[in-house]
């Protein structure tokens, strides 16, 4: 249930987005304060726990990256949403877990499999099936190009997160990370030359808490516990939800099209995704086996490893 609920909740990143746009509200102002009332309320969640902000210098380095990243990600896909309809943005976002599969492969020289180049076909094919209307229209490659971009960086974001070797809290993290967001929006609008305005009224106040604390804050706390529970592979299959969600969204709430070739690229591309979940289990079901066996015990399994980086 936890799984289902964060898919869903990360899910109405749109229902946000495109309600705020309606308003007149540019994506740089949206984002900012998107990531300013995340960041404060992380802030007092860290105050009441009396966690210490002091970091080590390699920790601000991964820091660093990790907002940067997250950054680039998020401008990225919501700069895409005035180019293409929110849900087929969505659904292209999600061949992040084929693209982490393949830059693992290419750069940190991981065995390629059959399963990830069969994702990797899948995945092209379902976003191809996305270009292309039934009609014979086709997509802004402006938004295709956005929302590929901002997949790649998620990805980066992911090896980043697994490889930088934090040891602190997922509440610390999203600390750094959230701040970096908030100023990294801040510093993008003053180069671009693009005011920040502020909500209209209650309701865009509420969109703006909506996109803070649902795809948010919600939607990180219920994956971890996902995690913990039933494992990443479990977790990663049921984000399949994510895009479905989105797609919902854009169809019964800002009637964007639904097509055939929307639904057979969407199903391409879930496929691609639980290809790489199933065969990144194998593999670290294998190297467990074999590390038991050498040590001379029986299989156990660890489903805390994310937990550890959480509440």
């Amino acid at each position: 249930m936890a799984g289902i609920a964060a898919a869903i909740c990360y899910g109405t990143n749109p229902l946000g987005a495109l309600k705020l746009y309606a308003t007149g509200m540019q994506t740089n102002s949206v984002l900012f304060y998107r990531f300013g009332l995340a960041w404060a309320i992380i802030a007092v969640v860290m105050l009441f726990r009396k966690e210490r902000l002091k970091v080590t210098w390699p920790e601000f380095r991964v820091l660093t990256g990790l907002g940067l990243l997250f950054i680039v990600s998020s401008l990225t896909l919501y700069l895409s949403f005035h180019y293409m309809a929110a849900g087929v943005a969505s659904t292209i976002l999600f061949t992040y877990p084929v693209m982490t599969a393949l830059v693992m492969t290419f750069f940190f020289h991981e065995r390629i499999s059959f399963s990830t180049l069969l994702s990797l076909l899948l995945s092209c094919a379902g976003v191809i099936l996305l270009y292309w209307s039934d009609n014979g229209d086709t997509l802004s490659i402006t938004g295709v190009l956005l929302v590929l971009a901002s997949a790649l960086s998620y990805a980066l974001y992911i090896i980043l997160m697994d490889r930088g070797n934090l040891q602190m809290s997922s509440i610390k993290i999203n600390f750094y990370v959230l701040l970096y967001c908030a100023l990294g929006m801040l510093v993008y609008s003053l180069v671009a030359g693009l005011p920040l305005t502020l909500p209209h009224g209650s309701v865009g106040w509420f969109y703006v808490g909506w996109l803070a604390l649902v795809p948010g804050i919600f939607a990180l706390v219920l994956m971890v516990y996902a995690a913990k529970y039933v494992g990443s592979t479990a977790t990663a299959i049921l984000g399949a939800l994510e895009p479905l969600t989105a797609v919902l969204i854009g169809l019964f709430v800002f009637g964007e099209p639904f097509t055939v070739f929307l639904a057979v690229g969407i199903v391409l591309i879930l496929a691609a995704v639980v290809l790489v979940a199933l065969a990144k289990q194998k593999k670290q079901t294998e190297k467990n086996n074999a590390a038991n066996v050498v040590a001379g015990t029986t299989p156990a399994f660890d489903s805390m490893r994310l937990a550890d980086k959480t509440m």
